[in-house]
């Protein structure tokens, strides 16, 4: 399963400007970075009037725009989408989901800290709190890493999250006989459906799922 890992922390705390420098060492150790910011407040993406705008006040429920470079979709919600399915559902090539926010998640968190923004850690280790990113005296026990230990920090993502992770296994049966699938495709099946049955009521995180599919009535 793709590694979650929560930055956290404060408002004003710095997480954005962290991230930042996150984002681009991880980058260029080689490793594929996705990232997801939490809006408790809800947001508003489409400019209005433009078409894809004007296609959501008609009535779609899902709009897309797409180019040679880019795609983005803004799709509406009956309830907010769990991280599990977030990342089944739009992280498949990716090596991590670095998310800003979900502090109340069951993942681990990164917390950023600044003693002049909240008197003391927002998280715990209780709440899955494995690092802090700090210039201030805690006594937490966890790894503390100072602002300016963007590398030290990639480090020990990199050891605990990235370094032994083994690629997915998936194996596709046309008829019986195996059928090669290359990395791309591997992560997008594998993401794909366990995104989806990860939304199903009975689902367990299990360690080989197997689904059989009959084409054509026989």
């Amino acid at each position: 399963m793709l590694p979650i890992l929560c930055m956290v922390g404060a408002s004003n705390s710095g997480k954005t400007t962290h991230l930042e420098k996150l984002i681009p060492e991880l980058s260029r150790r080689g490793h594929r970075i996705g990232t997801v910011k939490h809006d408790v407040h809800g947001f508003e993406m489409d400019r209005e009037g433009k078409d894809t705008w004007r296609h959501r006040k008609a009535g779609a429920s899902t709009v897309a725009i797409s180019s040679p470079t880019q795609v983005a979709t803004i799709r509406q919600l009956d309830g907010e989408m769990g991280l599990d399915e977030l990342a089944g559902r739009y992280f498949w090539s990716e090596d991590l989901l670095l998310t800003e926010g979900f502090k109340r998640s069951r993942f681990p968190k990164i917390e950023v800290f600044r003693k002049v923004i909240e008197a003391a850690p927002i998280c715990r280790p209780e709440d899955n709190l494995v690092a802090l990113v700090t210039d201030d005296p805690v006594e937490l026990d966890v790894p503390v890493f100072r602002f300016d230990q963007v590398e030290a920090l990639a480090d020990f993502i990199e050891k605990r999250y990235l370094t032994d992770r083994k690629a997915h296994q998936a194996t596709v049966l046309l008829d019986g006989r195996k059928l090669p699938l290359n990395d791309f495709v591997r992560d997008f099946l594998v993401g794909g459906i366990h995104g989806m049955l990860s939304t199903l009521r009975g689902w367990k995180d299990p360690d080989k799922i197997d689904i059989q599919i009959r084409l054509k009535g026989k």
